[in-house]
């Protein structure tokens, strides 16, 4: 018997070609960079709703403290004396002889770096500002003369203000 040999057939090429290889490293780098931009930016903001929270944190401190002060149309130190927007003579907030006594002494007032109403620092917090407007506004039926818009903005280290506003009525003479 014979056998005639046959042409071996050749199996098709196997593997990728440099072209293939190429191509996929671009589309494999394009993809990871994309992820990694988008990690970096979400790493590098994940501090800013602290930041905010911090901020609103002291407003509402300062906001309280200024809102628990009496507002009344004289000066409760001197009652004959009428009680004017801003601090009197001599007030200031961190005094132990002549602190603000009344809504409307906070005008104006500073803070660089928050501290507490007797004046220490609050750790931490050495980095914000805070800032206090009081101006008369009528609420309602009353009187302009007898209520008061509190704001209270602080702003922390990346710069973003918070603003918390209130309202104040006269209740006493």
């Amino acid at each position: 018997m014979r056998t005639t040999s046959q042409p071996r057939r050749r199996a098709p090429p196997r593997g990728a070609t440099l072209v293939e290889v190429v191509i996929f490293i671009v589309v494999i780098s394009i993809a990871v960079s994309s992820i990694l931009g988008l990690l970096s930016l979400a790493v590098g903001r994940s501090g800013d709703p602290l930041v905010i929270r911090q901020s609103i944190a002291a407003a509402e401190s300062l906001m309280q403290e200024i809102m628990s002060q009496p507002y009344t149309a004289k000066d409760p130190d001197d009652p004959t004396v009428d009680e004017a927007i801003g601090p009197e003579a001599g007030e200031t907030r961190g005094s132990s002889s002549k602190p603000f006594d009344n809504v409307n002494d906070y005008d104006g007032l500073v803070l660089n770096g928050i501290t507490n109403a007797d004046g220490t620092v609050v750790a931490g917090l050495e980095q914000y500002n805070a800032t206090v407007s009081v101006q008369s506004v009528a609420l309602g039926g009353i009187a302009a003369g007898e209520g008061l818009l509190v704001s209270v903005t602080v702003s922390g280290p990346g710069g973003v203000p918070v603003t918390l506003s209130g309202y104040r009525a006269r209740y006493a003479p």
